[in-house]
């Protein structure tokens, strides 16, 4: 069954003002035969930080991917700031956005990933400066101007002229988040941000994703750092083989799941 299949019937949500700021409904995703996604049912509030754990291969990953139209979904269908993901409506039918309109709206959705990428041939600030510059028309000094003011937010304000390779991990880690916060993003994903780094180096990027949860930002994280979760998430969402398993208040979920599942897989990374 096709995205465009499955809008039919279908109410939408409310207005942009009154709808989470992500809403997932029947999600379905295959690779081939392998069946990644099994009908998720999900939600992000306006302001509110989600973090999605479980063991690997469930698709966590891949459900963040398909937010941000990185995959396209088979079925179901997901809405952004109460937009359809990589379609637009008419009447009963969605209609696929050319890739132009893709990158326009995914401009307003900054991503993390675990291992970093940043142009390695470009200077810290050249790297926050690039997108600004060319999807929203900013001119150099009012980019300049912001990305510094970020550095300074992530702790790096002396590495405005380095390159990727002179910076440790969690350095780059910290960039990256920098650079995703330059397009003035209303929403905000990581994928397993700490996962590529020695631990030492975790701290300081979970530092600033606390900073950043505390102005407000919506977050949607992939982690499997259980006190980040328990201490900065609103709510976690447990996935398993694709489904979600468990979901509640992220004290109760990590300390007294319910779910056998849950409890297993606690109990295993504790």
């Amino acid at each position: 069954m096709t995205a465009t299949d499955q809008v039919k019937n279908q109410e939408q949500p409310a207005s942009p003002g009154e709808s989470p700021m992500v809403w997932a409904e029947g999600v379905h995703k295959s690779y081939g035969r392998n069946e990644v996604l099994k009908g998720i049912e999900l939600t992000v509030g306006r302001g509110e930080v989600v973090c999605l754990i479980g063991p690997s291969g469930s698709g966590k990953s891949t459900f963040l991917r398909c937010i941000n139209h990185l995959e396209r979904v088979d079925g179901g269908r997901l809405w952004v700031d109460g937009e359809v993901v990589g379609y637009t409506q008419r009447g009963d039918k969605l209609h696929e956005l050319s890739d132009r309109e893709i990158c326009r709206r995914r401009t307003h959705i900054g991503m993390v990933f675990q291992n970093f990428n940043l142009f390695p041939h470009m200077t810290v600030l050249d790297n926050l400066i690039e997108a600004p510059r060319r999807a929203l028309g900013q001119k150099k000094g009012e980019a300049t101007q912001r990305a510094l003011a970020l550095l300074e937010q992530v702790g790096l304000q002396d590495k405005t002229h380095a390159y990727p390779r002179h910076l440790s991990g969690g350095q780059q880690q910290r960039v990256a988040i920098a650079r995703a916060l330059c397009m003035e993003p209303k929403l905000m994903l990581f994928d397993e941000p700490t996962s590529a780094l020695d631990p030492e180096l975790v701290g300081d990027v979970l530092a600033v994703m606390r900073d950043l949860a505390a102005t407000g930002m919506t977050m949607a994280v992939v982690t499997h750092e259980m006190s980040f979760a328990r201490d900065v998430a609103d709510r976690v969402v447990f996935f398993d083989d694709g489904q979600v398993v468990e979901e509640g208040p992220a004290a109760r979920v990590i300390t007294d799941p319910q779910h056998r599942r849950t409890q297993a897989f606690l109990r295993a990374v504790r």
